[in-house]
């Protein structure tokens, strides 16, 4: 069997097969309330390492990274990735040569994925929550580039694959429905969301829903409570509205005017439908039609998500007052009382508070699909 086990140590890899080679990673994980990726540095890679235990022979196998996260979910990732492992060689292990990396840590799927990519793996593939894709989707990036382009020798770009992750990216949770389809490696290229803060150099990368102030404190919020499953959210929503105010913003779409939404309670950029265990917040958009789609709730209540949080869940919340939608390519969003307070978060993950501007990059990634 064609197979390298890779197991974590610090910022780097290692694998673990016939013989295993020095490593020498330079790469950080980026700042996570600066929401700042890492600057160029040295290459941590030499030509005669690589990930893959036969990367120097001719097979035409594909190479494909897994990286799981086996603390995700409560444990639950871990548990039912070593479940899930003998179905996975049965479908792959004829074709493909399979390397497993566990994460030690935040942000350490991120090198993990650069450090794959430049060694021209075929496809990297998150395992574990919506945060562990969201890093792996940050991993594919790099100094404000795609980390591909630091590649000159690589013939084939890498793709990203999900499994055990992200039903609210894709709605898909069958495992065994993922492994088919990274069997069959059939690509769609996707979308990805940038945003930077006051300097252009601060970039963080998203693929499925960024959100501003309520929903995005809401999610600081939940993110303390995991341990308690989808309900996480609702005791996040409950703190997050205590002493919440709506607040006026400054908006500017396509690099147009500046204009005001007033008593704005959210505001959702979505490249993709769904957010926070499963609201269908931005219905109309779509990873791949080269726009966001953007919803701002204003001058909500908090009784109103209490007789609407159905509507919010259906996706048919555009009909209801005070709730707008327009598509854009990029939006610039302030807050005008200059607080400092208004919350940032994209994917799950906190960002920190606006200002923030947010662009699309369009078809940046090829996803297995």
């Amino acid at each position: 069997m064609a197979c390298c086990y890779q197991v974590s140590l610090g910022g780097g890899i290692v694998a673990v097969a016939a013989s295993s080679f020095p490593v020498n990673s330079k790469l950080k994980p980026f700042p996570a309330l600066k929401a700042e990726l890492p600057k160029p540095m040295a290459s941590d890679l030499s030509p005669d390492r690589s990930i893959f235990h036969d990367a120097s022979s001719s097979n035409p196998r594909r190479d494909l990274v897994f990286i799981v996260n086996p603390r995700g979910a409560n444990g639950r990732t871990g548990k039912d990735w070593k479940k899930l492992l003998p179905y996975l060689r049965s479908r792959l292990d004829k074709n493909c040569n399979i390397c497993e990396s566990l994460t030690s840590g935040p942000y350490h799927a991120i090198d993990i994925t650069r450090e794959a990519i430049r060694e021209g793996a075929d496809a990297v593939v998150a395992v574990g929550g919506d945060g562990t894709l969201h890093e792996v989707v940050n991993g594919f990036f790099w100094a404000g580039k795609p980390v591909a382009i630091h590649n000159r020798e690589a013939t084939r770009s890498t793709a990203l694959g999900m499994c055990l992750s992200s039903l609210a990216f894709v709605r898909k949770n069958d495992p065994h429905e993922a492994i088919d389809r990274i069997a069959k490696g059939l690509r769609s290229p996707v979308d990805v969301g940038v945003i930077t803060g006051e300097s252009e150099e601060e970039s963080h990368y998203f693929i499925n829903v960024a959100d501003i102030h309520l929903s995005a404190k809401a999610g600081y919020f939940a993110s303390r409570y995991k341990r308690f499953g989808n309900l996480c959210y609702v005791i996040g929503a409950l703190q997050a509205f205590m002493g919440h105010k709506n607040q006026d913003l400054r908006i500017k779409v396509n690099e147009g005017e500046w204009e005001t939404c007033s008593l704005v309670t959210a505001l959702c950029i979505g490249n993709a439908k769904y957010f926070g265990g499963g609201m269908k917040i931005t219905p109309n958009a779509d990873p791949s039609s080269g726009n966001f789609e953007v919803v701002i709730l204003q001058d909500f209540k908090w009784y109103d998500f209490i007789l609407k949080l159905h509507r919010l869940y259906n996706g048919t919340h555009l009909s209801v007052k005070n709730v707008s939608s327009r598509s854009v390519f990029s939006i610039e969003v302030e807050d005008i009382s200059g607080s400092g307070s208004i919350y940032v978060q994209s994917d799950g993950e906190h960002l920190g508070f606006l200002p923030r501007k947010f662009g699309i990059l369009p078809s940046a990634i090829e996803m297995i699909c």
